[in-house]
C-alpha cells in the first residue's frame, strides 16, 4: 500500500508539464506581440500611449507565463525530481518557497496591469479604483506571506 501511495506523487507530472507548456505558449505569444508592436511603431508611428498599452499587455502575458513556469517547475521539483537543473532563485525546497515565488510574480503582474491602466487614456477614470484594488491585493499578499512564513531555522 505504501508503494502505491508513493507512486501517486507522479499524478503531478501532467499538471507540471501542462503548466510549462502553457508558460512557453504565453511567452512566445507575448514576444511575438512585442515584435509586432515594434514593427507597427516604426512603420506607422501612432500615439505613444497606445504603443505603451500594447507593450504592457504583451509583457503581462509574458509575466503570466512566468507564473505558470514557476508553478510547473515547482510542482515537478517538489513531487518528482528535486535534482533538476534550475537557476538558484527557482529552487523550491517546500510549498512555502513556491508560495513566496508566486507572490513575487503576482505583485509584478499587478504592477504591470496598473501601469497599463494608468497610461491608457480610455480608462483614465479607472485609475483610482485600479490603484486601490492593486494596493489592497498587494497588501493582502504581504500579510498572507508574513502570517504564513516559516520560522527561521
Amino acid at each position: 500500500m505504501k508503494k502505491i501511495l508513493g507512486l501517486t506523487r507522479y499524478a503531478v507530472f501532467v499538471p507540471a508539464i501542462a503548466s510549462i507548456v502553457g508558460a512557453l505558449l504565453l511567452m512566445v505569444q507575448g514576444s511575438i506581440e512585442i515584435v509586432q508592436v515594434a514593427i507597427k511603431a516604426v512603420t506607422d508611428p501612432t500615439n505613444i500611449k497606445i504603443t505603451i498599452v500594447e507593450v504592457l499587455t504583451a509583457v503581462d502575458a509574458i509575466l503570466l507565463g512566468t507564473v505558470l513556469l514557476v508553478i510547473g517547475y515547482g510542482l515537478y521539483e517538489l513531487f518528482i525530481d528535486s535534482e533538476i537543473e534550475v537557476p538558484l532563485w527557482l529552487r523550491v525546497e517546500d510549498l512555502d518557497d513556491l508560495k513566496s515565488k508566486l507572490i513575487g510574480v503576482v505583485v509584478a503582474i499587478v504592477a504591470v496591469v496598473f501601469v497599463g491602466v494608468f497610461v491608457d487614456s480610455e480608462r483614465a477614470g479607472d485609475v483610482i479604483s485600479y490603484g486601490v484594488g492593486a494596493g489592497t491585493l498587494v497588501v493582502g499578499l504581504a500579510i498572507f506571506a508574513y502570517a504564513t512564513r516559516k520560522a527561521e531555522k
